[in-house]
């Protein structure tokens, strides 16, 4: 039994199970749907963390 694989399609903002648009246009892969529907958030997340890293590594 193979896993599927989930994208977040960028252009649509829906999730897709299996690659059936463009890589261009997926974040991915997520092993859940659910986590493919976060995919924004997520990555927002980790922009913040990582801004605040970098802001805190130019301070030093």
């Amino acid at each position: 039994m193979s896993q599927s694989e989930f994208y977040y399609n960028m252009d649509t903002g829906e999730v897709e199970e299996g690659k059936q648009s463009s890589g261009s246009e997926l974040m991915g892969p997520y092993p859940t749907r659910e986590k493919a529907a976060s995919a924004l958030r997520t990555a927002a997340q980790r922009n913040e963390a990582w801004e605040g890293e970098d802001e805190d590594w130019d301070e030093e």
